[in-house]
C-alpha cells in the first residue's frame, strides 16, 4: 500500500529483459530484498540493491498494462516506498496496481499553478468523480470536472518540482490507478442488485 506522495525522483540506469535497474537514494534507506517500491505508480519488488541503486523485475503482464515498457536508460521515474504501520497518511490509498494507461491532453498555466487535462482509459473513467482521488504515475491528485473520459487536475508548483510531471507534454502516456474505495463501492453496488450503479442506489445505501 502506498500514499501517492512521491519520495524522490530516480533514474533508470539499465534495462535487461525483465530487469530494470534504478538509481536512487532516499528509498534505499533501510532497504531489504523483497521490499515493495512503487515506480511510476507500479508496485514492484526489490530483488537486489546496493548503496546507489536497486533492481526490480517486471512481468510481461505489467509491461502490457503500464508505461514501464517505454522506459530507457536516463529516464526519470517517481519512487515511493510502501506505507509502514504508524506512518502519516498524506495522500490517499494507492495499491500500486495500475488500472490502465491514460494520456495528457493539455496543460494551461494559471499563475503559479497549472491546470492539467487528462484522458482516462475505460478502466479508470468509470470511477471518476468530482473531488475524488486518482494516482497518475504514482502521484496522488484530485479530480476536477470529470466529463466522459476526460478530467482536470490542478497542480501546485511543489508537485511539479518533486515529481516527473513537469517533463510531460500533451500526448504523453501516463499510468493511472483509480481510487480503491470507488472501485470497491462500484463493484459492491453492482453485485447487490444488478443493473449497474445509480445515484438512487447510492442514496439508499448511504453513499450519496
Amino acid at each position: 500500500m502506498f500514499t501517492g506522495i512521491i519520495e524522490e525522483v530516480g533514474a533508470v540506469s539499465r534495462r535487461s529483459g525483465s530487469d530494470i535497474t534504478i538509481l536512487a537514494k532516499s528509498v534505499l534507506e533501510g532497504a531489504r530484498e523483497g521490499d515493495s517500491i512503487a515506480v511510476n505508480g507500479t508496485c514492484l519488488t526489490v530483488v537486489s540493491f546496493n548503496a546507489e541503486s536497486f533492481v526490480v523485475q517486471v512481468s510481461p503482464e505489467t509491461y502490457k498494462r503500464t508505461t514501464l515498457g517505454n522506459l530507457k536508460p536516463g529516464d526519470a521515474v517517481n519512487l515511493e516506498r510502501a506505507l509502514a504501520a504508524g506512518m502519516r497518511m498524506g495522500g490517499h490509498f494507492v495499491q500500486g496496481h495500475v488500472d490502465g494507461v491514460g494520456r495528457v491532453r493539455s496543460v494551461k498555466p494559471q499563475g503559479e499553478f497549472s491546470l492539467w487535462r487528462f484522458q482516462a482509459p475505460t478502466e479508470v473513467a468509470r470511477y471518476l468523480v468530482q473531488k475524488g482521488s486518482i494516482a497518475i504515475d504514482g502521484i496522488s491528485l484530485t479530480v476536477v470536472d470529470p466529463v466522459g473520459d476526460e478530467f482536470d487536475v490542478a497542480v501546485i508548483p511543489a508537485t511539479l518540482q518533486k515529481t516527473t510531471l513537469s517533463s510531460k507534454r500533451p500526448g504523453d502516456p501516463v499510468n493511472m490507478e483509480a481510487d480503491m474505495l470507488a472501485k470497491h463501492i462500484f463493484q459492491f453496488m453492482k453485485n447487490m442488485s444488478g443493473g449497474g450503479l445509480t445515484i438512487d442506489k447510492l442514496k439508499r445505501h448511504g453513499f450519496a
